[in-house]
């Protein structure tokens, strides 16, 4: 970070639609927006220089480097006594945060976190002497007592301005209110979404359940589930129930609804980890992620927690799936009800999707907290431009250290080739998808009673057609958000070539 130490010389400029400095010297003075919460350092981060965290009043966590944090704090007017708040406080939007002044985006269920906030201050030199003067000499002095460097309230006004203002973390200098709060928006993050449990009652559930995570239940219950998974693929009656139950519709009824309450217990383990671990889970619901129907919590606070802490809420589903298969084995060995045996094939399925490291599903995080990194995907540019385009190495890149840049590395490489293979083999297939789609839907509508049950036979040929549905929606829009992207540089690239031609 260069700061702009030119005594005397005027500022580069105000922002955009904002007085000049002499024009708003009295206004006001500076202070931090109502509901400001310092939380203090992201433990086991991967950056050379750890990051501090500062929570917004709308949950977001916002990453700042050492010195902008100081100036909050300073702001702030307490000291060290609210220089970390991991204790407690709410978690979304999934606490996930990059660059030296980064937002850190949400993390859910699929979990949240923008991460790319200013990372740098420019080199253009501030002047002039702004509102609240008195206000910002005193964080001058502060910050000159605790950095070891010369501040003075130019700096302040500078840093306030340029940095913290546009984050909606402070006012401007002149006591001007700051623009809306931006939320993040990451790379294939959850949009399509809807909460359906509020904040309060995801607390209250969590609860219920936070006593799994003590060691001695853990470690019993992966061991009876390691067993019970060993049974269960080696044992022919698997395969026979396969057989029978997929040709059943109530049956295959009865399979997708405890694949779905496997999902909604899914999430009920990411909120008991984090209640375990001494943070507030924040609101569950569903929605669609990029083309499947999906369940989400948004555990923004673990980002509160150490690495140890983070990995337990991102491993917390998948632990509460295996529960589920337990008590779906539990179930099976006093009833001999088959549909059960091929519910625990659909939990077994829904884990190994949710550990894959590609799209922003558990295994996503569990990467990106074991490396201290919290998006992964804002990597993808710096990394191929280094690897690909022998650039030199970006900032972002400069700033990890050398072990967590390596597996960053690793992984975007493997990344690309996996995410344009599966993208590819999609778009050649569509048209053959829909037509069977197709053909599978108008299958089902003619064959609904010929079980013999009507009202299950409808009920089960809707719900399957729902579901091959919405991997195609789910698609569409997907494909909204690139072609717009696509459109509008398309757009640009016109625009500048008839400009060009004009001029000649």
């Amino acid at each position: 970070m260069t700061l702009p130490f030119v005594p005397g010389a005027g500022r580069a400029g105000s922002p955009p639609g904002r007085l000049p400095v002499p024009a708003r010297r009295a206004a006001g003075e500076p202070r931090l927006v109502p509901g400001i919460e310092l939380v203090g350092e992201f433990e086991g981060s991967g950056y050379r220089d750890p990051p501090q965290l500062v929570c917004r009043p709308d949950g977001q966590l916002v990453r700042l480097p050492g010195l902008l944090y100081q100036v909050v704090r300073a702001l702030d007017g307490r000291g060290d006594a609210c220089g970390d708040g991991r204790s407690g406080g709410s978690r979304d939007g999934s606490s996930d945060g990059h660059g030296d002044a980064a937002e850190v985006g949400e993390r859910s269920a699929e979990r949240r976190p923008d991460e790319d906030g200013p990372t740098s201050m420019g080199k253009g030199a501030p002047g002039g002497a702004p509102g609240g003067g008195s206000v910002m000499a005193r964080v001058a002095d502060r910050l000159s007592r605790e950095t070891g460097r010369r501040f003075t309230a130019d700096h302040v006004a500078y840093l306030i301005d340029e940095k913290l203002a546009p984050l909606a973390l402070t006012t401007y200098s002149d006591g001007s209110p700051p623009p809306p709060a931006r939320r993040s928006d990451p790379f294939l993050a959850f949009r399509f979404r809807l909460a359906v449990l509020p904040e309060r009652v995801t607390w209250c559930v969590s609860g219920l359940f936070a006593w799994l995570f003590h060691p001695l239940a853990v470690y019993l219950a992966v061991c009876v589930f390691v067993v019970g998974e060993t049974w269960v693929w080696m044992s022919p009656e698997t395969v026979t129930a396969l057989q029978t139950v997929l040709t059943a519709p109530g049956s295959v009824l009865l399979v997708v609804f405890l694949a779905i309450a496997s999902c909604v217990f899914h999430e009920w383990g990411h909120g008991a980890a984090c209640r375990y671990g001494g943070v507030r889970p924040g609101a569950m619901g569903c929605g669609i992620y990029l083309v499947w129907p999906a369940f989400y919590t948004d555990i923004t606070n673990s980002y509160r927690l150490g690495r140890a802490g983070r990995i337990r809420a991102d491993l917390g589903g998948v632990y509460f799936n295996a529960l589920f298969v337990l008590g779906l084995l539990g179930l099976y060995a006093a009833t001999g009800f088959q549909p059960l045996l091929v519910a625990i094939v659909a939990v077994n399925l829904e884990i190994i999707q949710q550990l894959l490291p590609t799209l922003r599903f558990d295994g996503y995080y569990i990467v990106a907290d074991l490396v201290g990194i919290p998006d992964l995907f804002s990597y993808i540019g710096p990394i191929l431009k280094r690897v690909l385009l022998r650039r030199p190495a970006d900032e972002r890149l400069r700033a990890l250290k050398r072990r967590p840049q390596i597996v960053v590395a690793c992984w975007v490489l493997c990344l690309i080739p996996v995410l344009l293979l599966q993208v590819g083999i999609l778009l050649l297939n569509l048209p053959q998808l829909l037509a069977a789609d197709w053909q599978k839907a108008r299958w089902l509508l003619e064959n609904a009673g010929a079980s013999g049950h009507q009202i299950l036979g409808m009920v089960s040929a809707c719900l399957q057609i729902v579901l091959l549905a919405l991997p195609i929606a789910g698609l569409l829009l997907a494909l909204v958000r690139p072609v717009r992207s696509l459109v509008r540089f398309l757009g640009r690239k016109a625009g500048w070539s008839g400009g060009a031609s004009a001029g000649k």
